[in-house]
């Protein structure tokens, strides 16, 4: 497990990741664990999570596992496909809990599932997201 600095290193490194204020919490091969709290901006009508916001935090939540996980060689990894379910609105100034687990690590790709969260534990959304190696 990384440390604080560590992680808030990684954030760092993705500038659009820095720019919503995503807070990196965990990292292993087995997890990655992502929070975000919703702000005004990141909504839709209605004073929800829109729902690019919840795609964006999803993504880069799965990237980071699939960068975490690179073979030897590699030098990073990039989305080649992603499908979001929109399970429940969640709203404004609630922390969102993105956790992202592999379903299948390659030597070419890799396969993340990403569940979103609220704090309270109400299902947002479920991405499947395939990550390229490069």
């Amino acid at each position: 497990m990384m440390d604080s600095d560590a992680l808030a290193h990684v954030v760092a490194m993705v500038p659009f990741a820095a720019h919503l204020n995503l807070e990196l919490k965990a990292l292993s091969r087995e997890q990655v664990e992502v929070h975000a709290r919703i702000k005004p901006e990141y909504c839709t009508s209605g004073g929800t999570a829109h729902g690019g916001f919840l795609m964006a935090l999803a993504d880069f939540t799965g990237a980071i596992g699939a960068f975490h996980t690179l073979p030897e060689g590699a030098k990073t990894t990039t989305t080649i496909e992603s499908k979001t379910n929109m399970m429940g609105a969640i709203p404004v100034g609630s922390t969102l809990i993105a956790t992202a687990t592999p379903l299948h690590i390659g030597r070419r790709t890799s396969v993340w599932v990403t569940r979103i969260e609220s704090a309270t534990g109400k299902l947002a959304s479920v991405t499947t997201q395939t990550q390229m190696v490069l």
